[in-house]
């Protein structure tokens, strides 16, 4: 049995039917022309004074790698969060995982899981009480995707961490994050 006696006919002639014409492939490939040479002119070296503070909702924070800056890292967003003593950060959550590593400093972290269906719809719900985890200089602290977290500082002089998130997933086309509350410095 020959492919020819297996294909529809009608289903070739829907698929050569005359449709709008465009050119996305064309367009692709030069976006990626103009990237690579954009790209040439990235950082590779990212120098203390070309990391900018932001007062945000979250605290106060130090822009390491972020997207907007132009560095050669493609995947991560980077930045080294300030919390004082007896402070808190904002509350939030975003899809992607996340991951800190404390520089100075000791607290605690507040983590909300998350429990979810994919029905028709994907249904989200947080647990009502939050898992609490410690944490001092040299510890490596992991959030899953979408859990609310807060951080707070227990100790008696600033709490600085680095803290790391992926870009992949917001390129992917799942962009979710939320600011639930803001710092209380």
């Amino acid at each position: 049995m020959g492919i020819e006696r297996i294909i529809d006919p009608r289903e070739r002639e829907r698929a050569h039917a005359e449709v709008e014409h465009v050119d996305f492939y064309r367009q692709a490939v030069q976006q990626s022309k103009l990237f690579r040479e954009e790209y040439d002119g990235y950082l590779n070296v990212v120098k203390s004074g070309q990391m900018p503070l932001e007062r945000s909702p979250d605290g106060l924070l130090k822009h390491i790698v972020n997207e907007r800056m132009n560095t050669k890292e493609m995947c991560l967003d980077i930045y080294m969060h300030f919390i004082p003593p007896g402070k808190k950060s904002g509350k939030h959550r975003h899809l992607s995982e996340e991951v800190f590593y404390v520089v100075e400093g000791s607290g605690y972290d507040l983590h909300w899981d998350v429990k979810f269906d994919c029905k028709d719809t994907i249904e989200f719900e947080w647990e009502s009480e939050p898992k609490r985890f410690e944490w001092t200089v040299g510890d490596f602290v992991y959030i899953p995707p979408y859990c609310a977290h807060q951080h707070f500082n227990s100790g008696s002089g600033e709490a600085r961490i680095v803290v790391m998130n992926s870009r992949i997933v917001k390129a992917m086309g799942f962009d979710w994050f939320e600011q639930l509350e803001n710092c209380d410095y």
